[in-house]
């Protein structure tokens, strides 16, 4: 996303916490090691996730992370965010530029699908998302992708996002094969200690910050 958002390192997306206030301190302390931030949340009603997404953008302009809202153009708008990433069902890449303006990040699931990345980014994509590599706990009927895909998708000229399962152990062979960023949301929201598993994923790339 040259210009726009991230290029390396820890996609970090939010998990399906209730308290909004409590997602927040969840979040904060891992914000100083992510290259964005997605707000994804399906369990909280339309006002508390508005009000949830109002803080956390705000921490995220702080700390100098870009903030992406999953699947909906208009909330992002609403909130100021930095973009958003579109599902197959989330409406179309164009409509969403539209919406939020050339200097919007927009993202694209394309799942396991080469030629769908390659009319994402025709389309206007500054990323694309693939996976899941393996099996997730959060979307366990996810369609399984296989890692040549990562290899193949070299030449589209975007980065490209790895998703779905990723551990600090399966990840490295996912980066050397070409993954630019890793999506994650339990292996870091739901370990032990979250802080020392985000430091582990950036281990991966063999880059992590000083922080």
């Amino acid at each position: 996303m040259p210009g726009r958002g991230p290029e390396r390192g820890l996609y970090l997306i939010t998990p399906d916490e209730r308290d909004g206030g409590r997602l927040l301190a969840r979040t904060l302390p891992l914000l100083p090691f992510a290259s964005c931030l997605q707000l994804r949340n399906k369990v909280l009603d339309a006002v508390a996730l508005r009000g949830a997404g109002a803080r956390l953008r705000d921490a995220c302009a702080e700390a100098g992370v870009a903030f992406i809202v999953n699947d909906d153009p208009r909330l992002a708008r609403a909130l100021g965010a930095d973009g958003v990433h579109l599902g197959e069902q989330d409406g179309a890449i164009a409509a969403a530029r539209a919406l939020l303006g050339a200097d919007a990040i927009i993202g694209a699931s394309c799942y396991d699908d080469l030629q769908r990345a390659r009319d994402a980014v025709a389309a206007g994509a500054d990323y694309i998302a693939f996976g899941a590599f393996f099996p997730s706990p959060t979307k366990p009927g996810a369609r399984r992708a296989g890692i040549g895909l990562l290899r193949d998708s070299a030449g589209l000229g975007v980065p490209r996002v790895a998703i779905g399962g990723i551990t600090p152990d399966n990840a490295p062979p996912l980066v050397a094969a070409g993954a630019d960023l890793l999506a994650v949301i339990s292996g870091v929201y739901d370990a032990p200690e979250p802080v020392a598993a985000v430091r582990a994923y950036l281990s991966c790339f063999k880059d992590e910050p000083d922080t």
